[in-house]
């Protein structure tokens, strides 16, 4: 009774929110898309959409949660918020021991208390955590891929713009007579 066992990687209690690098604020995997509170079976989930974006981890401007609660005193721990999430925001903790006396205000989670860093998910659930990671490691490289191109078509257009400039220029100037307005 003095030992604990190790609870296996699919143990799951109360779900968490994950964010990346070392600001929870800044670094916020969700991005306010409501699919969670509104599959949530108990509606114990309540999230408030920001009115301005920040970047999200492939650069794109997304909508970020100005409030994110979860009320685990209603919460039934079925993971329906997780499996739905498509940003990979939301997972489940292995922490069992939630023991309050504030029957109310202890057991509404905000988002300070549910935000915890992506490390944390790595060491409780390992596999889980690498292949989450190895998804959204390709997303990112395939979003460099596609600005990349997107910059080289820019500047092979600009080019071209230039080259078809100048020939304009120089033809305009080859027969010595100056563009007529009319």
């Amino acid at each position: 009774p003095e030992e604990r066992q190790p609870l296996p990687e699919a143990a799951r209690n109360f779900p968490f929110l994950l964010y990346d690098g070392d600001d929870p604020e800044a670094g916020l995997r969700c991005v306010s898309c409501h699919i969670c509170e509104k599959e949530c079976p108990p509606r114990c989930i309540h999230i408030e959409k920001s009115t301005d974006k920040k970047p999200d981890f492939v650069g794109k401007p997304q909508f970020y949660p100005t409030v994110f609660n979860i009320d685990v005193s209603v919460c039934m721990s079925c993971q329906i918020c997780v499996e739905v999430c498509p940003f990979d925001a939301i997972r489940m903790d292995k922490e069992f021991e939630l023991s309050t006396d504030d029957r109310f205000g202890g057991l509404m989670w905000t988002k300070e208390k549910l935000a915890k860093p992506n490390e944390y998910y790595q060491k409780i659930h390992p596999l889980e955590a690498a292949e989450t990671d190895v998804r959204r490691a390709e997303a990112e490289e395939k979003a460099r891929a596609k600005a990349e191109a997107a910059a080289a078509a820019a500047k092979a257009k600009a080019v071209e713009a230039a080259k078809a400039a100048e020939e304009a220029k120089t033809a305009n100037g080859a027969d010595g007579k100056e563009p007529s307005a009319q």
